[in-house]
């Protein structure tokens, strides 16, 4: 039997409120938890404790205070990536940032995909999209990048966006939803 975890590290229809999810969040939780309340000049560009439970962070990337993730593990930061204060990152997906992607305060990157069926829904049935966001990026504050999004090399993203679709390398968007400028 394929367990909940499996299910959604797989792309599958998913139970987000299983045990094993659970645990592992709480694990999660607790280092994000002490990386938001250390010292900066304790902290560091990322807290030791949370840094080993991300699936990369090189030296060079840095994440403020205030900051929030689920799993850590499917968070993967380039070199000089950087995420401002209050960041939220729904990472039951993988997440990519690319190197030297900046990314403004307040944004908001999202990977549950929940269920369109009412009834399944109430079930906590979702499935986990994976977002990519390429290198030389700038998103602005309060953005919101939904499920299944990549973000192309060197595009920008306008302050307070809903980002819905893909959006190419080198474009500039802004709005609800997104569009080209």
């Amino acid at each position: 039997m394929t367990s909940e975890w499996d299910k959604m590290r797989a792309g599958d229809w998913y139970c987000c409120m299983d045990p094993e999810i659970d645990a592992r969040r709480t694990k999660v939780f607790d280092a994000v938890h002490r990386h938001n309340m250390a010292l900066p000049s304790e902290r560091g560009d990322i807290h030791p404790e949370l840094r080993t439970l991300l699936g990369a962070a090189p030296e060079t990337a840095r994440i403020e205070g205030q900051f929030h993730l689920l799993y850590g593990e499917n968070l993967f930061l380039g070199d000089g990536a950087f995420l401002n204060v209050g960041c939220v990152v729904l990472d039951s997906a993988r997440v990519e940032i690319g190197e030297n992607t900046m990314i403004g305060p307040r944004t908001q990157i999202y990977c549950a995909d929940h269920h369109r069926d009412p009834v399944l829904r109430g079930q906590l049935i979702e499935r986990a999209l994976p977002v990519t966001i390429g290198k030389d990026v700038w998103i602005g504050g309060a953005a919101i990048i939904l499920p299944g999004v990549t973000i192309g090399d060197g595009a920008i993203v306008g302050a307070g966006s809903v980002v819905t679709k893909d959006v190419a390398p080198g474009a500039r968007v802004a709005g609800n939803p997104a569009r080209v400028l």
